[in-house]
């Protein structure tokens, strides 16, 4: 079986500024049931503090929250994604790659990249 991951991007703050941008590849991410891929997702900001999301949607279904990566922090993740979806937010390259570990067919969805500016929140 194969399993199609599609990416999108969008990206949000509660001052939108031109400089705060997700950058996502767009093309389908083609993968067998049992192995591993690695979304990628970078940003662009200039500000010192933000969280990153990821999210999956399925189908017509709303998106679903897989994790959050804080700046100098692990962040969270919902105890169903806990075991085989994994991100680390690296400040320096600024990215934050989901990694799906023993890929499922029910992974089959869009993935959503997600930028939040915190200041002044």
């Amino acid at each position: 079986l194969l399993i199609h991951l599609f990416l999108c991007m969008f990206s949000s703050s509660s001052e939108c500024k031109g400089a705060d941008r997700v950058i996502q590849p767009t093309e389908d991410v083609i993968a067998a049931e049992g192995d591993t891929v690695t979304l990628n997702c970078k940003f662009e900001t200039s500000n010192p503090s933000y969280y990153l999301f990821w999210y999956k949607q399925d189908g017509n279904n709303s998106p679903k929250f897989i994790l959050s990566r804080i700046q100098r922090d692990d962040g969270n993740s919902p105890d169903e994604f806990k075991e085989r979806f994994s991100s680390t937010l690296d400040s320096t390259s600024k990215s934050v790659p989901l990694k799906i570990q023993k890929l499922q067919l029910s992974d089959s969805a869009v993935y959503y990249c997600e930028f939040w500016n915190t200041t002044g929140i």
